[in-house]
């Protein structure tokens, strides 16, 4: 666009609905120059599908949308389109034109962005005549659901229901001129209302670092990375990045004063390549080996326990015991397993001997049988 109050302007993006009356009383040539009222507002606006989008609601007594918001993201093809609109004929059925804008131009469909983001919904609505229907409810349920409403009344337009429609405060959003003729003059009073201040263009900003104009025309202050924003909201101090724990050093994070920062490791591990995690350099240097008396490194992942001399390494291969207590522990262990094994050779005898009395009676008793058959 145009440069604008020496660049401290910047238009917010806006969902934005013209709805204009071109009912008969409206001349051709006057009709012009609505379009051309519609083309300057344009003129002022960021257009895009992320800035400022644009609809024209065109009616009488129908209602057209002649495009919706979505239909143009760009300021000369949408010129174009307002250019190529066409009057309709006779009547004036405003409060349908403010129903149809409300049901069919603001919808998420048509291209308007939903409520999560913070875009305003305008609607202008320029009329020379008095509306034939009623306007002052469906103009509140419009309102209600989140629509700014503007009113332009040219000529003969009635104030009262330019009042009615409009939002408040009134003295904002009402606007009367004589004539078509004079309305262009109103496209720089739209300008400033759509205007958000671009105040860190103004340099009054006091931001130590970055200043960041917000949709809203006012404006914060941000720091550099590796800083933080002090209490008064202007100033930056170096962040102790390890205080945010954000640092992502596995053992140690020291801070370095300056927003930096570098990690270390416990002793007895290394720093890896990463500069952030630790490998073990020496396992016996953790002190979680267990070894009860010394620790010997196999290198950088395994390790063995030894004894002081005169001490032996117990099974648990960690553990330590005085040699002669060692050989006291097997001889009682000898003495045990002998015990055991004489109390299992008495048990097998006892049973050996039962085992040949029984084989004893059976051989008996088949001798007996033998014997009676023969001699029968």
């Amino acid at each position: 666009g145009r440069a604008r109050g020496a660049g401290v302007c910047k238009s917010r993006p806006l969902d934005l609905v013209f709805i204009i009356d071109s009912s008969r009383s409206v001349r051709p040539l006057e009709f012009t120059k609505v379009k051309t009222f519609v083309s300057r507002i344009i003129d002022t606006l960021d257009i895009g599908p992320a800035d400022t989008r644009v609809a024209v609601v065109n009616y009488a007594s129908t209602v057209k949308i002649e495009f919706q918001l979505q239909a143009y993201t760009d300021k000369q093809s949408l010129k174009q389109a307002v250019g190529r609109i066409t009057p309709l004929s006779t009547g004036t059925m405003s409060g349908l034109a403010i129903q149809t804008a409300m049901d069919e131009a603001f919808t998420v469909e048509a291209g308007a962005r939903g409520p999560s983001s913070n875009i305003p919904k305008v609607a202008i609505i320029v009329t020379d005549g008095r509306p034939q229907d009623q306007v002052n409810e469906v103009a509140a349920r419009a309102r209600a659901s989140g629509i700014e409403l503007y009113a332009v009344g040219v000529d003969r337009a009635d104030m009262e229901s330019l009042k009615m429609m409009a939002s408040e405060p009134l003295e904002e959003h009402v606007f009367y001129v004589e004539t078509y003729g004079v309305i262009e003059k109103l496209s720089s009073r739209f300008q400033e209302t759509f205007c958000a201040l671009d105040k860190c263009a103004l340099n009054t900003h006091g931001c130590e670092h970055v200043c960041v104009n917000d949709r809203s025309g006012s404006y914060h202050c941000e720091c550099y990375d590796g800083y933080t924003l002090n209490e008064d909201r202007k100033t930056c101090s170096a962040q102790d990045k390890c205080v945010l724990g954000t640092h992502g050093c596995q053992h140690i994070c020291v801070n370095e004063g300056t927003g930096s920062y570098h990690c270390e490791c416990y002793e007895g591990y290394t720093l890896n390549a990463d500069k952030k995690t630790c490998s073990v350099r020496d396992k016996c240097a953790l002190g979680s080996h267990g070894c009860q008396h010394i620790c010997v490194s196999d290198g950088a992942t395994s390790y063995h326990c030894d004894c002081y001399p005169g001490y032996t390494l117990n099974e648990d291969k960690k553990t330590c015991s005085v040699i002669e207590e060692a050989r006291r522990l097997v001889s009682t262990e000898d003495a045990c397993r002998c015990e055991a094994t004489l109390a299992f050779q008495d048990k097998v005898s006892s049973y050996l001997q039962r085992l040949n009395t029984k084989l004893d009676d059976i051989l008996e008793k088949l001798k007996v049988n033998e014997y009676g058959q023969i001699h029968r």
